[in-house]
């Protein structure tokens, strides 16, 4: 690509291709927003994942065609996940039809058992969460939520308002 020794063209390629695939990721997040890299759904996070795979690959391409076809399949991610991004805001059944919803593993104090076999969260990486938290009793325990992330919220105090919870799978 760059010279005809060998050694030569492998490190000019690392550096120049690395410095252009790591900058074209920067403006198209510049462009699109930090949203690009967010895990807020299963599909930012996938759009994550896969974004990191085709920077690998333009860096390790050995032709210009492979170098431009990750890019542009970076940036073709990038507007995907906009244009998803724009619709879910405003079409509820289309969240709906992509995105799982959030699932209530404990609810005051009470571990919801049919929540865990859905969701297979084991009983002991739902009590981990619970001591990452800071719980000292179940009883302080409001609601534990299995976030459409993956992530698991534990929310515990005297109170919690109907709002934050409202819309939660509760099986």
């Amino acid at each position: 690509m760059f010279f005809e020794e060998t050694w030569l063209d492998i490190v000019a390629r690392a550096a120049i291709l690395s410095l252009i695939g790591v900058a074209w990721v920067t403006a198209l997040i510049r462009l699109i927003g930090l949203r690009t890299l967010s895990k807020m759904t299963n599909f930012d996070f996938v759009v994550t994942i896969a974004s990191g795979s085709l920077l690998a690959g333009a860096v390790q391409a050995s032709e210009w065609t492979a170098f431009a076809q990750a890019l542009l399949a970076t940036g073709g991610l990038f507007g995907v996940q906009y244009l998803v991004a724009r619709i879910r805001r405003n079409s509820e059944a289309f969240e709906e039809a992509i995105q799982n919803g959030p699932i209530m593993l404990m609810y005051n104090g009470q571990i919801v058992e049919g929540a865990l076999d859905i969701s297979r969260v084991a009983e002991s990486d739902l009590f981990a969460k619970l001591r990452e938290a800071n719980v000292l009793e179940l009883s302080q325990v409001r609601a534990v939520v299995l976030e459409t992330t993956g992530d698991i919220s534990v929310l515990h105090g005297d109170t919690l308002e109907d709002r934050i919870i409202e819309g939660i799978d509760r099986p």
